[in-house]
């Protein structure tokens, strides 16, 4: 059977809610185009088709099920690849070159990740993110410290006079699937339960990368892909409407044709 004028609505309005999510992700792409350590992400689409079998023939997306017809966001997901690295200076500019992420002590006592590595001493000696958010490392950094280095390995030196002297280590944190970590705000995760729990190790050994001092991350979103990216799906978008609008004034006519 030919499909009813409700289950063209309902696929086109599928196809106008899921474009618009995707929309989204990639104007939150863009956005964060010179974030660094930012991770683009991107929308898995899924077709939806319901077949049942009623009186003898076959109808697709009768009953109740015609609201799933279409198209829909199957999961969103990060793309946790390598970003390039750019050299800085900055003795406190960290980056890391293979798996792993930075930990974060979350004002409610929660630990975010991020890769990140922007950070900065703050008044009490901590070394902290932009937001003045703690990294959570092993040590202190002396009063009398006249410069700071962070070792591949994440042993952090200080200068004291003219010793440098190791004042603690930095460790790392992976996750058996970091694509599923939840986003939250200044550029941070949260584990969860598809993402796994964290595994926290030195840098350099098994499984995790090493920490580069005087360098940052940029961020994995390419300017070009993502605008070519957007004006698709702005068409998809646009068609899905018009599809829409001619199944409604369709539906309109065979409404009033009926009831003459």
């Amino acid at each position: 059977m030919s499909p009813s004028f409700t289950q063209l609505l309902h696929v086109a309005r599928s196809g106008m809610l899921s474009r618009l999510q995707n929309l989204d992700t990639i104007s939150n792409n863009l956005a964060n185009v010179n974030t660094v350590g930012f991770k683009r992400g991107r929308e898995n689409f899924q077709e939806v088709l319901n077949e049942t079998l009623a009186a003898g023939a076959k109808t697709v997306g009768s009953g109740a099920g015609e609201m799933d017809n279409g198209v829909r966001i199957r999961a969103s997901q990060n793309l946790m690849e390598q970003g390039s690295l750019r050299q800085t200076g900055n003795s406190l500019d960290l980056a890391i070159d293979g798996d792993g992420f930075f930990a974060i002590q979350l004002p409610d006592g929660r630990t975010g990740y991020t890769r990140d590595g922007q950070f900065f001493l703050d008044a009490e000696r901590q070394l902290v993110t932009a937001d003045g958010f703690p990294l959570d490392w092993d040590g202190a950094i002396p009063e009398d410290a006249t410069d700071i280095h962070i070792n591949p390995d994440g042993s952090v030196m200080a200068r004291q006079g003219d010793i440098w002297n190791q004042v603690g280590n930095i460790q790392i944190s992976r996750f058996p699937n970091p694509s599923a970590l939840q986003i939250m705000d200044n550029n941070l995760w949260l584990a969860n339960e598809a993402s796994g729990a964290a595994q926290t190790g030195a840098p350099l050994s098994e499984g995790f990368g090493q920490i580069l001092s005087g360098a940052l991350e940029n961020s994995t979103v390419n300017l070009a892909e993502e605008m070519t990216n957007m004006v698709t799906t702005q068409r998809g978008y646009s068609l899905s409407v018009q599809t829409f609008q001619q199944a409604d004034q369709m539906l309109y006519q065979a409404i009033h044709l009926r009831r003459g």
